[in-house]
């Protein structure tokens, strides 16, 4: 048997090792870049957050777009979701819960509904009287420009501290206590 296809896979593997490679650690562009999950409930150091990439897109109800630029100042939670994960329709109550309870003392929240049909988006929102904004990204797209986030699982959610770094990386759903911890220590300007 012919070594060939061995020698043709092993090539394969290294260049998607290095191409891999490239894609994590710290922002070398001078933004946040996913290098691994921030531990439920805590916060990345101040000291250590790196700007998030900026993103903008379309909104998946009321028309417009959305353009997380217009949230400098504030505490910001972005959730990625779609409506078919039912990890992401078990946590979306608590995020409309939390986010009715936080907005009045600054933090927003824009949801990101990613891999997913328009049509089954816009009916979950209005079945589940999200109020928040919500930007469609069929593609993924957002995770890629806001810091080369994991895009494999769903839900996962990216806090924004008020000067516009990346305070916290969640790749599974939050309960409400981690959520309101991580909230409470950039609200006390940690």
């Amino acid at each position: 048997m012919s070594r060939r296809p061995y020698r043709v896979f092993a090539a394969v593997l290294a260049a998607v090792a290095v191409a891999l490679a490239g894609c994590t650690g710290g922002g070398s562009n001078g933004h946040f870049r996913f290098s691994s999950a921030t531990k439920l409930g805590t916060v990345i150091p101040a000291a250590h957050r790196e700007p998030a990439g900026a993103f903008s897109g379309a909104a998946l109800s009321g028309g417009g777009s959305i353009d997380v630029s217009r949230f400098h100042g504030k505490v910001v939670v972005v959730n990625f979701w779609a409506a078919w994960c039912p990890p992401c329709q078990s946590e979306t109550p608590q995020l409309t819960a939390a986010y009715s309870e936080l907005h009045p003392k600054g933090v927003d929240f824009v949801g990101i509904d990613t891999k997913d049909d328009r049509g089954n988006a816009q009916a979950f929102i209005q079945s589940n009287d999200i109020s928040y904004p919500i930007l469609f990204d069929e593609e993924g797209r957002t995770a890629l420009q806001l810091g080369n986030l994991p895009t494999a699982n769903l839900p996962f959610t990216v806090l924004i501290d008020q000067s516009g770094k990346v305070a916290g990386v969640y790749v599974v759903r939050m309960s409400d206590r981690d959520l309101e911890t991580a909230i409470d220590t950039l609200l006390a300007g940690h």
